[in-house]
Formats: structure tokens, C-alpha cells, sequence
């Protein structure tokens, strides 16, 4: 989706396994709410990860529902990762492919890459939306990468019984088993359902790691942590979570890659290379997208 302006993430440092508390800010988008994790005040980027929303959940009525017009990208990849609802991905490729719960489309793209992300087929009865809008930054040596998409579908992901909590590994390596999912860097994202009394010990191969919950209540060290916050691991700890209710959390992280420039949708190692895309966007140069009239105007 498109890097809508939101207020700015408050963080707080502490002792323990945690690093960092990432609270976001809430982004009223009229039709549905977004809560903005990264990138934040003091931390830009977790492993890869350099934007990560929390869209939803929300309600439409018939004939309502996401209407996000064409927009570019360069230098990421990314993934929208449904709990609820269904999203129609368009983009300059000519792929049409709807983006539907547990199901992973990543979008590479590289030197540039337009899409759009439309209500899906059941814009005409009522309907919800959940799910994490996700970036990742690519490597240096990968950011002018020729653009792609792929679909992987949700049977495809694997999953697997962690002391009672259920974990699907939706990109990277974790408790034995590989996802499918292209990456570029090392990185992992997991998704975790944990039963109230449950427990999930972290794995601690990767250089930075982010616990993020998206309903629910666990426990890290002796702090709780409810809906909406973001545990950053201190380096070179393990982080263990206790659910204090039935919780959903999702996991992010992987290796460093530096510092990145960011400009609405553009993110790139190289000032320079934002202003051409800014230029590129501004002056019609992206592709289009296959049956789209409308766009999103480069922001002032």
C-alpha cells in the first residue's frame, strides 16, 4: 500500500530480554484505522523490516472496502498478510491475483514497480479486513533488482506445534522448518497463535528480532504486553513469551542491512536515487498498470 502520513511511533527503552517498546501511533484512514510500528523515532528497520503496519480490523458495508490507487515502489519487498478479508493486487507485471488469508504475494520491486490493492470479490456483501502491511528493505547489491511477483499460497506455508503454540513460518527458518518464501537477506517473519498458558522461546540465531502483538496479552521478563506493541529484543538475548490470554504475535527480524532513505513509497540506500524516482513518478516514466486510469500523485 501507500506510505500515508502518520504521527511518529513512541518508543521506550528498558532492561531485560527487551531492548525497545515500540508503541505505534493510529492513522485514521476514513475507512478503515492503521497503526504504524516501523520505522520508528529510535528504530528505523528491524532485520530487514522497515515499514510494518497493522491494518484493521475493520467493517464494511456492501459496496465499501479498500480503494488503493496505483502508486510506485522501488528498492523493497513486499508482503500483505491477511488474517481477515481478501485484497485484489494489480500491478505493472499484468499480474492480477487476489491477496487472501495466509497467503503470501511478494512484491519485489527493485528499480520500480507499480500496483494498486482494491476491495476483493466480496466488495458486494459485508465484509472485514485484518492483516500487516509489511516492507523489507532489499541489500545494496539487490535494490535496482528487476521487478517480480510472486504468489505462494497459504497451504504452502509451513506451520508447526511449539509447546502449544501454533506457529506458521510465513518467510525464513524456524523450530526446523523453511518457508518457501524468496528472501534477499536473512529474515524471518512468523506468525504465532498462542493458547492462554502457552510459552515460546524465540529463536536467538538471527541479529535482530522484534515480537509484535496483534490481539491478546503475553508476557516478556516480568512486563506485559498487549495489542498494539512492538518487543524489541536486547542483542544477543532470548526472548520468551507467556500468553496471559489467547494472543496472536507476529515476529519479525533478520539481519541488519544500514541505514535507508525513505520518501513516501521509495526507499533506497542513495539520496540521489529517491529524487530520480520522485522525478521519474512526477514526469509519467513508471509503467502502468494494465486496466488502471487513476493514480496517487507524488505527495508535496
Amino acid at each position: 500500500m501507500s506510505f500515508q502520513a502518520a504521527e511518529e511511533p513512541e518508543c521506550t527503552e528498558i532492561k531485560g530480554s527487551v531492548e525497545l517498546i515500540i508503541e505505534p501511533k493510529v492513522k485514521d484512514l476514513g475507512e478503515f484505522a492503521v497503526r504504524r510500528v516501523l520505522p520508528a523515532p529510535e528504530r528505523q528497520m528491524v532485520g530487514p523490516f522497515i515499514f510494518f503496519d497493522h491494518m484493521g480490523p475493520a467493517e464494511f458495508e456492501p459496496g465499501q472496502g479498500v480503494q488503493v490507487r496505483p502508486h510506485p515502489h522501488i528498492g523493497i519487498a513486499t508482503v500483505t498478510y491477511l488474517f481477515e478479508g481478501e485484497i485484489m493486487h494489480r500491478d505493472n507485471l499484468g499480474f492480477v491475483q487476489p491477496i487472501q488469508c495466509g497467503a503470501v504475494n511478494l512484491m519485489t520491486t527493485g528499480s520500480g514497480m507499480v500496483h494498486s490493492e482494491r476491495a476483493g470479490d466480496d466488495l458486494e456483501e459485508t465484509s472485514r479486513l485484518h492483516g500487516i502491511q509489511s516492507w523489507m528493505a532489499l541489500p545494496v547489491e539487490d535494490e535496482e533488482h528487476d521487478p517480480e511477483f510472486k504468489h505462494y499460497p497459504a497451504e504452502d506455508i509451513p506451520q508447526i506445534d511449539v509447546n502449544g503454540a501454533m506457529v506458521r513460518v510465513v518467510i525464513g527458518e524456524a523450530y526446523g522448518k523453511t518457508s518457501p518464501v524468496h528472501t534477499y537477506s536473512t529474515t524471518l517473519y512468523l506468525e504465532c497463535l498462542m493458547p492462554k498458558g502457552s510459552e515460546l522461546s524465540l529463536p536467538d540465531q538471527y541479529e535482530e528480532l522484534g515480537a509484535y502483538v496483534v490481539t491478546g496479552n503475553v508476557a516478556i521478563d516480568d512486563r506485559s504486553y498487549s495489542e498494539g506493541v512492538m518487543a524489541v529484543a536486547a542483542a544477543g538475548k532470548t526472548m520468551t513469551l507467556h500468553a496471559n490470554e489467547d494472543s496472536r504475535v507476529m515476529i519479525v527480524g533478520g539481519d541488519k542491512l544500514g541505514e535507508r532513505h525513505i520518501y513516501w513509497n521509495f526507499v533506497s540506500s542513495s539520496r540521489e536515487r529517491i529524487e530520480q524516482a520522485k522525478a521519474d513518478w512526477r514526469e509519467g516514466k513508471f509503467a502502468k498498470v494494465p486496466g488502471e486510469t487513476e493514480f496517487i500523485p507524488l505527495p508535496d
